[in-house]
């Protein structure tokens, strides 16, 4: 079904700048969310010893717990993102961050694998929503000229919020405390998103007959389910980087013989510090060349480049270097804004927050395939832990630069319309 305008009007509304209270409350909301997303992989080693999980059971269990994690996310992509478009953005981003906190400051209590489990199913439930519901609400905001450096700004402060949780989780607070600590960021930031304005574009679609939020309309037009593939694929590398190559790190340290050992925490605070200026990289970036698809292309270059030398370059280096190699991978890595932006930009408003949300979970979601599919090619004696991972990167870079090679451009487009 093609596109047509909205043709209702809304009440006039101040002007939003880049520093406005949407733009703020959006940003320091994903700072939450990446605190308590990536900070089960910071502390995955502590928590499980904590609770009594012995040391030859520590990968195993914490893919199991990531896992859980990733599927929470899953369901809860598809909850938020309909949620977001049948009854506005507002409502995802107040709903999942107190789902999310609550269930975060619970996780500071566990004392068993299976607790935690379901805990982190939970909170991936929560997490799901706060990103898609950000930058929609952003993008439908701000001047279409504008929009790069908003969702710019978005990401730059939020994956900043893993090296809060390094800093809280590892140096200055413990595990359970970090857990205590980011539900209760989360709770304090509610009170900050009262005087928030709902989209505009939200309200003068929902003013009309048109229907909104049908996820199964995603799958129902083989144009439009291409074009949400190719969305997905541009993503899911990103969570292959996280989830295999730096919340693995200690294990690949001692397949490349460092000169010593490396710790989870601090490759996963090197690899966010990377990626927040990558993010505000690409953002900027796609501003400049005026053109989404060019800077995607860049990057995801830019990233199997660095994905080659990680596995392949650091054989018997020093631990600078490989913590020096997660900030290269960080940095490269770093278009995840950019691609949750085009995937909104793609689809009309009354689709955009379902596709906004869903894409970025669905892709993070990925690791639950990526997981069995990297554990069995462990299996395989002349893969091993590198070849495996090798052959996982390559897959994943290569469709997704197929799929910012060929989706339409997005820069500066009207986004006021409907599917």
């Amino acid at each position: 079904m093609k596109a047509v305008q909205s043709s209702e009007a809304v009440a006039e509304r101040p002007a939003v700048g880049l520093f406005s209270a949407v733009v703020v409350v959006a940003a320091l909301g994903y700072f939450v969310d990446i605190y308590d997303l990536v900070l089960f992989s910071i502390i995955r080693v502590e928590s499980l010893k904590g609770i009594g999980v012995a040391e030859a059971a520590i990968t195993n269990e914490g893919l199991h717990l990531l896992s859980m994690q990733m599927w929470g996310m899953l369901l809860g992509g598809v909850l938020w993102g309909v949620l977001g478009d049948k009854r506005g953005r507002l409502s995802v981003l107040f709903g999942s961050i107190l789902l999310y906190s609550l269930a975060n400051i619970a996780n500071g209590f566990v004392q068993s694998v299976d607790q935690y489990a379901w805990l982190r199913l939970i909170a991936g439930v929560g997490l799901a929503g706060e990103l898609g519901a950000g930058i929609t609400l952003v993008a439908e905001s701000l001047p279409k000229e504008k929009r790069g450096y908003g969702t710019m700004i978005v990401a730059s402060v939020g994956v900043s919020g893993a090296m809060v949780a390094y800093l809280v989780g590892v140096k200055l607070f413990g595990w359970r405390n970090a857990y205590f600590i980011g539900g209760g960021l989360g709770l304090a930031l509610l009170a900050l998103r009262v005087g928030v304005f709902e989209s505009g574009m939200f309200e003068q679609t929902k003013a009309t007959t048109v229907v909104r939020g049908d996820f199964l309309s995603l799958f129902t037009s083989g144009p439009r389910f291409y074009k949400y593939l190719r969305c997905l694929l541009l993503g899911a590398p990103f969570w292959f980087l996280v989830g295999i190559l730096i919340t693995l790190a200690p294990e690949f340290g001692k397949q490349f013989g460092l000169q010593a050992p490396v710790t989870g925490g601090l490759s996963i605070f090197w690899c966010y510090f990377g990626l927040t200026l990558g993010d505000f990289t690409s953002g900027a970036l796609s501003q400049l060349l005026r053109s989404r698809t060019r800077t995607l292309q860049l990057f995801i270059l830019a990233t199997s480049a660095m994905v080659a030398f990680y596995l392949f370059g650091l054989r018997g280096a020093s631990a600078p270097a490989f913590y020096a190699a997660c900030f290269g991978i960080g940095f490269a890595g770093g278009f995840w804004a950019l691609f949750v932006t085009v995937a909104a930009e793609q689809f009309g408003t009354n689709l955009r927050s379902t596709v906004a949300t869903t894409i970025p979970n669905f892709a993070r979601g990925a690791t639950v395939l990526i997981v069995p599919c990297y554990q069995y090619l462990l299996k395989i004696p002349a893969l091993g832990m590198v070849g495996s991972a090798a052959v996982i990167g390559a897959v994943l870079l290569a469709m997704a630069f197929f799929s910012a090679s060929t989706l339409p451009e997005t820069y500066a487009k009207d986004l006021d319309y409907v599917e």
